[in-house]
């Protein structure tokens, strides 16, 4: 199992649970990003720069991700992309994304988006929470549990 994170926009506390899990378990973790990323010095962790652009990481992560690697996104067509895949899909606020409710959040973003297009003000997502990182915590050690090989 890969680990594989969307990193333009993910929260730093999320890294720092994933740097932790990796090392733990000694599972390959990516971090793609258009920019450039520090990372702790370890053999499982690593950080990828793509060039900038719409889409690029994405892309990138769409295109290396495999079934049975776990997928970091809160970018929800990437995530119907490695869902398809195979791939396990958690949102950094720990919200598994899976066949079984990939489209209906497809469905929900698309809504919104031309709700924004239209004019409407739709705001934003909450603040990122201590409640978000427990949940994100919890669920990335229970799929992991799971899912990861055992060394």
């Amino acid at each position: 199992m890969n680990i594989w994170v969307d990193a333009d926009a993910c929260p730093s506390v999320v890294k720092e649970i994933l740097f932790r899990a990796a090392d733990r378990l000694q599972l390959p973790l990516t971090l793609v990003a258009n920019q450039l990323l520090r990372v702790p010095a370890s053999p499982w962790i690593r950080a990828l720069q793509v060039p900038a652009g719409f889409d690029v990481a994405d892309a990138r992560i769409a295109q290396e991700a495999q079934a049975g690697d776990l997928v970091i996104t809160a970018d929800v067509p990437l995530a119907a992309e490695c869902v398809a895949k195979g791939a396990h899909v958690l949102d950094p606020r720990g919200e598994l994304l899976d066949a079984n409710n990939i489209r209906e959040r497809l469905n929900m973003r698309d809504f919104m988006e031309g709700l924004r297009s239209s004019g409407v003000e739709t705001g934003g997502p909450a603040g990122y929470s201590a409640a978000d990182r427990q949940r994100f915590a919890n669920r990335l050690d229970a799929l992991l549990a799971k899912h990861a090989p055992r060394r």
